[in-house]
């Protein structure tokens, strides 16, 4: 995943002097002392300046981490904001003819305050937050959304940018400039610009609303993954983890101060890493309900804010001229209406389904086997059984399991002799580990990342450890963002929420986090590549149908077979993996497609459920927040997908994509992304495979180029034509219709 845009890229550079404290001189009139007068008080040091407010002096202008504190924020917050209105009113205001130049680039020059305080806020509140950085991001949320509107619905800046836009055949831009002319008016238009003054105000007042709904949302979901942890009281129960997951577990109790036990930590989705391992059914049932319970109650309950959001988004969507808010949402990426999203999800959701449904019977078969054997009454297949058995019937029919494969995916070796590895083979760039710059955390990792001429390219952080006050899930995010126009080169970071091992204990990973691991590398990449000149249109600043295609695709490097024999040996011998053992690991890759798909597909579904609902049909949506789940099992039943070994990827109350990270009306972007990715694996392997002639051209054409194109057109100008579904099909062992019968 990568996280949403916080704000809009206009920014202006702020210079702010800090108010400095002037010693008083000591009182004249001081009556005289048999002993020497007491020293006077030292005056006390000038108070720093805000780090915030110049350029970091520290390489690539990363946030200077070890100068930050809670106290930055809000003055570098109420700074930025101020002297950005100042400079956008300074432009609306310019008695000068709209140029591009006075207009367009002086609003993406704007705000560079708040572009530095905002990036560095948002990314630590998602990856190392605490109670005051949630109580600023409450309180910060309505006055941002204000600051905002204040941009967008000004009108005498728009009638500056309406201009240029209505003129901008006679301006004669270049490519980039005139997508940044037409991207620009477009956010003007889709914020309101062009709405009634009376309605402007209702946007105000929605914006404002959302803003802040959308961050309880997140800072909720957060609390009760946290909560939700289960406890376990005795070894006995953790059968079937390995020592790394137990020594784990132990960890993270004694991390909560809870001795003699063991912690079995959530992760954002519905179905828990450890599922696959426990023996122990009425744990796996436990694990499970506390991982769908979240959020559903108590006094961090969603129902209630989803309520909130649903309808208001329906009526900003109403108020912008759009029937639902899925048609404002989907107008604007690549798929273009919410039809194309139907089609692709009612084209696949049959299949995965019927897959999923084979996939069952094989589950309840291995159950009712096992139980006849043992002489104990079998059990019906639940949704917290299928990873159990399912990992069963992985080692049975492929003759192996995770726990044999583990031990060749250490997280180092994974990361450099697998993720780096693949990109310098790719793309010619190279990695050095640095450790004289200052993060925010230790286990925090940075690299210095150089060009293929050995250039400097950009800096990549790794945050790739669970803990109790970071956001679950993966994602990628840009502490700086690359622009030529205000000179800057990418700082991005990726972020992972694998479980951190004991001390001592290798970071052991499953090959499904050995490919998560890939996947937002691939939005790293989409970020480092970027070669733009405007901000505003760089790396991962594209529609999310698109912005997932370069992390989809990199996914294939996973289980590339030159790639996996450079990474996969084993952590204490360092022996590769037998090739064995390695053919069975890549003949399993649609294994269990089918769960995977319909989770997947499920997900999407209840997305567009929510956000396809017409303001003027309201009453179609819950009306109290007990109904929440209700609609949710209903939608899913009306599109075939309500199959309960299978629940949905995320339920509603913890849905974090689409409810507080950027996704709404947009989930289905993952499915939509893939078949440009695996359009794409099937390129590169016609074409040779890995090597550097391929992965120049992917980076011309596609990774360099951010938003300064329509995404289809940049799919287009590399692939030679339109997507292809058959790939995607072909790679997750679905095909969409019946196979003809033979005769």
């Amino acid at each position: 995943m990568r996280t949403a845009q916080s704000l809009v890229g206009f920014a202006i550079i702020l210079v702010f002097t800090a108010c400095v404290s002037s010693s008083q001189a000591p009182d004249a009139k001081a009556p005289q002392a048999a002993t020497p007068a007491p020293t006077p008080a030292a005056a006390p040091p000038p108070a720093a300046p805000n780090v915030f407010l110049r350029p970091s002096a520290l390489p690539y202008e990363m946030p200077p981490f070890d100068r930050i504190t809670d106290e930055s924020y809000r003055p570098a917050f109420a700074a930025g904001m101020a002297e950005q209105r100042k400079e956008v009113t300074a432009i609306a205001s310019d008695p000068a003819a709209p140029s591009f130049e006075n207009t367009i680039v002086a609003l993406e020059r704007s705000g560079r305050i708040l572009y530095r305080v905002s990036n560095v806020f948002f990314n630590l509140q998602g990856a190392n937050t605490n109670p005051e950085l949630d109580a600023i991001a409450l309180e910060l949320a309505p006055k941002l959304s204000e600051h905002q509107d204040a941009i967008f619905l000004d009108p005498k800046l728009f009638a500056r940018v309406k201009t240029l836009h209505e003129g901008r055949e006679a301006l004669h831009l270049d490519p980039e400039s005139a997508q940044l002319l037409e991207r620009t008016h477009l956010q003007f238009v889709r914020a309101g610009a062009n709405c009634s003054d009376a309605d402007k105000e209702r946007l105000r007042q929605i914006n404002g609303q959302l803003s802040s709904l959308t961050t309880q949302f997140q800072q909720n979901v957060r609390q009760t993954t946290q909560e939700g942890a289960v406890v376990v009281d005795t070894l006995a129960e953790l059968d079937g983890l390995s020592a790394e997951q137990i020594g784990a577990a132990a960890a993270a109790a004694k991390e909560r101060n809870l001795s003699d036990k063991w912690l079995l930590t959530l992760q954002n989705t519905t179905v828990q890493p450890p599922l696959a391992q426990l023996k122990n059914r009425a744990l796996r049932e436990r694990l499970y309900r506390a991982s769908i319970a979240r959020s559903s109650g108590g006094s961090a309950d969603n129902t209630a804010l989803i309520l909130k959001i649903v309808r208001m988004r329906a009526e900003r969507a109403k108020v912008l001229g759009y029937s639902d808010y899925a048609a404002y949402v989907l107008e604007d990426e690549t798929a273009g209406n919410a039809s194309a999203v139907n089609k692709l999800l009612g084209e696949i959701a049959p299949a995965a389904i019927a897959k999923a449904k084979r996939e069952a019977q094989d589950l309840q078969t291995l159950i009712d086997q096992q139980a006849k054997a043992e002489h104990r009454k079998p059990f019906k297949l639940e949704a917290w059984d299928w990873a159990f058995y399912a990992e069963q019937l992985r080692k049975a029919r492929f003759a192996y399991d995770e726990a044999q494969v583990k031990p060749y995916f250490e997280l180092n070796r994974v990361l450099t002799d697998g993720v780096f590895y693949a990109a310098t083979q790719f793309y010619g760039i190279t990695f050095k580990e640095r450790h004289d710059l200052p993060l925010y955390r230790a286990d925090v990792r940075a690299f210095e990342v150089f060009d293929r001429d050995g250039s400097p390219l950009a800096l990549f952080f790794c945050d790739y450890y669970a803990r109790d006050n970071k956001q679950g899930g993966a994602w990628m995010n840009a502490y700086v963002d690359q622009s030529t126009l205000l000179g800057t080169k990418p700082v991005i970071a990726n972020h992972l929420n694998i479980p951190k091992p004991a001390e001592g204990q290798p970071t052991l990973l499953t090959f499904d986090e050995v490919t998560t691991l890939f996947h937002e590398f691939g939005h790293a990449l989409h970020g480092m590549f970027s070669n733009v000149k405007y901000q505003s249109l760089a790396g991962t600043n594209t529609p999310p149908d698109f912005v997932e295609y370069p992390s989809q695709y990199n996914e294939m490097w996973a289980d590339e077979p030159a790639v996996i024999a450079n990474y996969a040996k084993h952590h204490q011998t360092g022996a590769p993996i037998p090739e064995a053992l390695l053919n069975r690991v890549l003949a399993a890759r649609k294994f269990n497609q089918g769960f995977t798909t319909s989770e997947y597909i499920a997900a999407a579904i209840l997305d567009q459920s929510w956000h396809q609902v017409p303001a003027a049909h309201l009453e179609r949506l819950p009306q109290t927040p007990d109904q929440v789940m209700p609609f949710e099992a209903a939608a899913l039943k009306a599109a075939g997908v309500d199959f309960a070994p299978v629940p949905p990827r995320y339920h509603s109350p913890y849905f974090l994509h689409i409810f507080s990270s950027g996704y709404a009306a947009g989930y289905y972007a993952y499915l939509w992304a893939d078949v440009l990715a695996r359009d794409t694996e099937s390129w590169v392997h016609a074409h040779g495979g890995l090597k550097r002639e391929n992965g120049d051209l992917l980076r011309a054409k596609v990774l360099s180029r951010g938003r300064t194109e329509d995404p289809s057109k940049l799919f287009r100008d590399f692939y030679g034509r339109g997507p292809d579904i058959e790939p995607l099909l072909e790679s997750r062992g679905l095909t969409l219709t019946p196979p003809k019968p033979k005769h």
